[in-house]
């Protein structure tokens, strides 16, 4: 561990009520200890409720905003959320080519919570074959995974793991596929990479505060990568960091569908 402030940039979409995207990102970075910039993709309007709306971003803008941060400050890792569009994904592969950055979390977002579709279908061809060779690890859920490998859903932890390595296979370093939609006590998550396999388990929570919590489990893993450099401590702490956020979040009372996890639980 360190005393160093570590650097850590958020490229996705928005979220005007505070609970995913951009903004639960930069709550993250600054509950857990690190410097938050970011880069927009999208404006997305949406709420607890749903997304309503979503405004693209052009490719020249946000290609122009990645080499304003990047130009200048020195960013310890990234964390990628909604991209949106094909030209999009190839500007951000574009600069992570230019700009090497050690930890690159790719939060595979397609889907929100609600069904809406965040990530268009020709898009997901060129995040599989461009974009994810380019990172250190992905976050998907069940279905984003079956998504990515045009396959079905894993209904256990066996096919979990085997649609894990062969999301490896795509060419990212390490894979964490999430499986807090099977059903049971426990929420296993699982950590794959090309030589070992770790089971994290939690238990599940009972709450309607479940927005954003890919988000923001994603921005954690970017968060405090540049602290531990190994994954498995990073997961671990993650996870563990973020059921506290899921248990404390029955104490906000935010909109009038699936509230946000507390982000900031530790200090209010």
């Amino acid at each position: 561990m360190t005393n160093e402030i570590y650097n850590v940039l958020s490229i996705a979409g928005t979220d005007p009520s505070g609970g995913a995207g951009i903004q639960a990102d930069l709550k993250t970075f600054s509950a857990l200890g690190v410097y938050g910039a970011t880069v927009i993709t999208a404006i997305v309007a949406q709420n607890t409720q749903g997304v309503q709306s979503i405004y693209s971003v052009s490719d020249q803008c946000v290609a122009a905003q990645l080499d304003s941060v990047l130009s200048d400050l020195h960013i310890n890792s990234i964390k990628i959320g909604m991209l949106h569009q094909a030209k999009i994904i190839r500007v951000v592969a574009k600069k992570l080519i230019e700009y090497p950055i050690p930890w690159v979390v790719l939060d595979t977002v397609m889907i929100a919570k609600n069904g809406d579709t965040l990530l268009d279908k020709d898009a997901i061809i060129l995040l599989r074959e461009i974009l994810l060779p380019l990172v250190s690890i992905i976050t998907p859920n069940l279905l984003e995974a079956a998504i990515l490998l045009g396959c079905n859903i894993a209904k256990n932890e066996t096919q979990m793991r085997q649609q894990g390595r062969k999301l490896l296979e795509l060419g990212c370093e390490a894979v964490v596929i999430k499986g807090g939609h099977l059903t049971g006590l426990s929420s296993p998550d699982w950590l794959i990479t090309a030589n070992k396999e770790w089971c994290f388990r939690t238990p599940r929570v009972k709450t309607l505060h479940t927005h954003g919590t890919g988000c923001t489990l994603s921005a954690a893993l970017a968060a405090r990568q540049p602290f531990y450099k190994n994954w498995s401590q990073t997961l671990k702490f993650s996870k563990e960091w973020i059921q506290k956020a899921l248990i404390h979040g029955n104490g906000l009372s935010i909109g009038k569908g699936t509230g946000p996890v507390h982000h900031f639980y530790e200090w209010w």
